[in-house]
């Protein structure tokens, strides 16, 4: 007889207007991994708050069976009391307090009345080895990067007596190397008998990892599918998460012809003095009209911090080196001077710098570029909501109106509206930062789409992406970079995943 850990039987859950969970089934056996797949707003997030108490008994129906017993979570510490810890994808760290204050914030090991900081420092550190984390445990958070900050959320969940542990998109701001790790962790655990929740987009390790993966589509339970079974592939997944087969996720486009060269950097070095190093050294790329260039590399390999130091330096790094925009040398000592050069970069953090979350879809879209909008000084509120229109329509923003708040929509649609902001500025060159993390399949496609169609309208576009398989479908040339450096360049034709990993681990 099958032992379950959790049943989830008949979960429904509205929201005003919108029924976000209808009848929904899931079941966890002892001892496995489960994935939880499905688009961005298919309700995989909800049914997980609905488990943890983030939505409290009463404001659902349906029963939630744990060990055999009928829960009535009113709160997340009701969850976590009997053994279930979650990772939300918005990380909930202290950004001013250290690792280990961070790991047993709420959790404190105590000598009496009295914190005994010995032990949890020592306490920390080995949870961070077991999360593959070489951070001490006396790092402040901010000094972490997303990534980082990541594994430490983990540990935190660590350190309490888990017996099912949720991870909602826990390798969405990891490289492959972390990601990696991260999903060997989750086979340990599952050795020593914990059971596992994860969410995920991406397919690769949900089919690596997972014993049983279950669909949702609007709300509803779909299909479960087993891996003893050989039903969890990649194209069994995307038929029944999108409704139909996408038969090449990465669409077809002719590479460029153009060799007109709109952005060139030679022996480009950036120097953060809060560091004390390059993050940047003697970098020599171009970028070609109609082009889609791909910035290949682990994490900490220097590709954010050359996006940043191209468009307007906005961390002042000590820039030296030339810039040439167009075939005419170029110093930009601010970001409002690189959108004036018509370059526009996305953020690699939509929540955290690319939007204002409790903001509507119109006023983020015209944020970066007011002016579109006030050509006397003025705002003209009847041409934000033309604007806004436009590009809701052209990037398929998938939100009941213009009004929706930016914070209530999926992440694919989130990262919709960041792209509508910077396509507004009216952009030659468009540096796009992780431009799929966090959103599912579908989602990803639809941005690709939309890449290529800014390609042919004349575009460039500097990607940066952990995901190898995005860098090899999207790039018309691959530069990789490690500790600050581009270590090779690589055509389409030349560029493989093994290629790319030689470079960046060099």
């Amino acid at each position: 007889m099958t032992e379950y850990i959790l049943e989830m039987r008949n979960i429904s859950k509205e929201f005003p207007g919108v029924k976000a969970l209808t009848d929904v089934n899931f079941q966890v056996e002892k001892g496995e991994i489960h994935c939880l797949v499905g688009e961005n707003g298919a309700g995989k997030s909800t049914l997980m708050k609905v488990l943890s108490g983030v939505y409290p008994y009463g404001t659902y129906t349906g029963d939630i069976v744990y060990n055999g017993n009928v829960q009535q979570f009113k709160e997340i510490n009701d969850s976590v009391a009997i053994g279930i810890g979650i990772i939300y994808q918005e990380l909930a760290l202290f950004p001013d307090l250290t690792v280990y204050e961070n790991i047993f914030a709420g959790n404190e090991v105590r000598k009496g009345p009295v914190i005994d900081w010995n032990k949890t420092i020592r306490q920390s550190s080995e949870l961070l080895q077991k999360v593959k984390l070489r951070v001490t445990p006396e790092t402040l958070i901010k000094d972490l990067g997303v990534g980082k900050q990541q594994l430490v959320e983990i540990a935190k969940a660590l350190s309490k007596d888990v017996q099912l542990l949720i991870l909602d998109e826990p390798t969405a701001a990891l490289n492959e190397d972390d990601s990696e790790n991260l999903l060997n962790l989750l086979k340990e655990l599952k050795a020593q008998g914990i059971s596992c929740i994860m969410i995920s987009h991406k397919l690769k390790e949900v089919i690596e990892i997972a014993d049983k993966a279950t669909v949702l589509r609007d709300g509803k339970t779909i299909c479960t599918l087993d891996a003893k079974k050989g039903e969890i592939t990649e194209t069994r997944i995307i038929k029944n998460m999108v409704g139909r087969e996408i038969e090449d996720i990465y669409p077809k486009r002719s590479h460029p012809e153009n060799d007109e060269v709109v952005l060139s950097l030679e022996n480009w070095t950036a120097y953060d003095a809060q560091l004390g190093r390059n993050v940047v050294k003697n970098a020599n790329i171009s970028l070609k009209k109609g082009e889609i260039i791909g910035i290949a590399g682990l994490m900490g390999s220097g590709r954010t911090e050359l996006a940043l130091s191209i468009f307007g330096n906005p961390k002042k790094y000590k820039v030296s080196g030339e810039m040439k925009l167009f075939g005419e040398s170029k110093t930009l000592k601010h970001t409002s001077e690189a959108i004036k050069e018509r370059i526009a970069y996305v953020t690699e953090d939509r929540k955290g710098d690319g939007l204002f979350l409790l903001q509507d879809i119109k006023s983020n879209i015209s944020a970066a570029h007011l002016k579109g909008i006030a050509p006397k000084g003025v705002l003209n509120l009847n041409e934000e909501v033309k604007v806004g229109a436009r590009y809701k329509d052209s990037l398929y923003i998938k939100a009941s109106s213009l009004e929706q708040v930016v914070g209530k929509l999926s992440g694919g649609n989130q990262q919709k509206v960041s792209l509508g902001k910077w396509l507004f500025t009216g952009p030659k060159i468009l540096i796009l930062d992780e431009p799929t993390r966090g959103i599912d399949v579908g989602a990803k496609f639809e941005i690709y789409t939309i890449m290529n169609q800014l390609i042919s309208e004349g575009l460039s576009i500097i990607m940066i992406s952990s995901e190898l398989g995005e860098v090899l479908g999207m790039s018309d040339r691959v530069y990789v970079m490690a500790e600050g450096e581009i270590k090779g360049e690589l055509t389409s034709e030349q560029a493989t995943q093994e290629a790319i990993m030689e470079l960046a681990t060099q």
